[in-house]
C-alpha cells in the first residue's frame, strides 16, 4: 500500500503543480507548447518503466504474477503505448465536443485538466472491478477478448466520428433536466448566476460531463484491451494513468493536424484484433511480451508514416466527394 499511496501522492502532486504553477493562467497553448510537454510525458512515462524494473526486484510491491522485473517493465510499456494509442479516438472527440459548445481555446486545458480527475477514479474503479471479475471469473478472459475483436470489427465498418452531436447526446439531454444549462460565460467558471437561475452551468461544466462520459464509454474498450496483457493491478492502473496524464498534451499537439493521422484508426483496428485474440487464445499458446510489444508498436508507426503521406489527399477526397 506504501507504493500505491506514494504513486497517487505523486499524481496529484503533479497536478498541483501543472494547474497552480505552469497553467495558472488561462491561456491559448501552442503546438510548440504541446509538443515540449507531450515530450515530457513521453519521457516520463519510460523512465517509470524503470521504476517499475526496481519495483519488481523488492518485496514493496505486490506481485500477483511473480513477473519478473524486465517482464513487468515490457508488461507496463505494451499497456501504456495502448492506452495511448486507444487515446486517438478519444481526441477526435474532445475536438468535437469543444466545437460543438464554442469553448475557447484557453480555457480547454481547464475543462481537461478537471476531466482528468474523474478519469482517475473512474479508471481506477473500473480496473479494479476488472481485475477482480477475471480472477474470480476466468471465463471473464473470453468474454473481453470476444468484445475487442468486435470493437474493432464495429470501428473497421462504422462510420466517421462527425456523426457525434453531443448536444442531442442524452448526456446532455439528461443534465438540462436536472439543472439549468446556459449559453454564457463568465471567464474559466463552471456555474454563473443568470436572468433565470441563480445558479446554471456554463459550457465549460457541460463539456466537461460529457467528456467525462465518453471518457468512461471509452475505457469500455481500453481497460479490456490491457487486461489482455496483464492482471497485475499496479502496472494496469499505473500505465493507464500516464496515458491519462499525457492525453491533454497529446491533444493540444494533435488538434490541429487530425485531418493528417486519418488512417491512424486502421492501427487501432489491428491492436484491439491482436489482443482480443491474444485473450481468445491465451490457454493454447504464449505470445511473448516483446512480439505484443513489437507489434504494437509496428502498427501505430506504419499507421502515423501511411497518414503522413497519404492522409491530406485522403481528406481532399472525402471533401470534394461530400460536395
Amino acid at each position: 500500500m506504501i507504493v500505491w499511496s506514494l504513486f497517487l501522492l505523486a499524481v496529484i502532486f503533479i497536478l498541483a503543480l501543472d494547474l497552480g504553477v505552469f497553467n495558472k493562467t488561462p491561456h491559448i497553448i501552442s503546438t510548440k507548447e504541446a509538443s515540449k510537454w507531450t515530450l515530457v510525458w513521453v519521457t516520463l512515462s519510460f523512465l517509470f518503466s524503470g521504476v517499475i524494473y526496481w519495483l519488481y526486484t523488492t518485496d514493496y510491491i505486490e506481485n500477483p504474477d511473480k513477473l519478473q522485473p524486465m517482464a513487468a517493465s515490457m508488461k507496463f510499456i505494451t499497456g501504456y503505448l495502448i492506452e495511448l494509442s486507444l487515446s486517438v479516438d478519444n481526441i477526435f472527440v474532445i475536438a468535437i465536443i469543444f466545437a460543438s459548445f464554442k469553448i475557447p481555446q484557453k480555457y480547454q486545458h481547464r475543462v481537461l485538466f478537471w476531466g482528468i480527475l474523474g478519469a482517475i477514479v473512474f479508471r481506477g474503479l473500473m480496473i479494479f472491478f476488472g481485475v477482480m471479475l477475471i480472477n474470480k471469473f476466468t471465463w471473464t478472459t473470453y468474454l473481453f477478448g470476444a468484445f475487442l475483436i468486435f470493437t474493432a470489427i464495429k470501428m473497421l465498418f462504422s462510420g466517421e466520428e462527425e456523426d457525434f452531436h453531443p448536444k442531442d447526446s442524452f448526456v446532455y439531454k439528461t443534465l438540462g433536466k436536472v439543472m439549468p444549462i446556459t449559453s454564457e460565460m463568465d471567464g474559466e467558471k463552471f456555474f454563473i448566476s443568470t436572468k433565470t437561475a441563480k445558479k446554471a452551468a456554463t459550457p465549460l461544466f457541460v463539456a466537461l460531463i460529457v467528456i467525462e462520459v465518453m471518457d468512461v464509454l471509452f475505457a469500455v474498450d481500453s481497460v479490456p484491451a490491457i487486461l489482455a496483457i496483464t492482471k497485475d493491478p499496479f502496472l494496469v492502473f499505473s500505465s493507464n494513468i500516464f496515458a491519462i496524464l499525457g492525453l491533454r498534451s497529446m491533444y493540444f499537439f494533435l488538434a490541429n493536424m487530425l485531418a493528417k493521422f486519418s488512417y491512424l484508426e486502421y492501427s487501432l483496428v489491428a491492436i484491439l484484433a491482436f489482443v482480443g485474440l491474444k485473450m481468445l487464445l491465451h490457454d493454447f499458446f504464449h505470445v511473448p511480451e516483446w512480439a505484443s510489444l513489437g507489434f504494437i508498436a509496428l502498427s501505430l508507426l506504419v499507421g502515423i508514416l501511411v497518414s503522413l503521406k497519404f492522409g491530406e489527399e485522403k481528406v481532399l477526397n472525402d471533401s470534394s466527394s461530400e460536395e
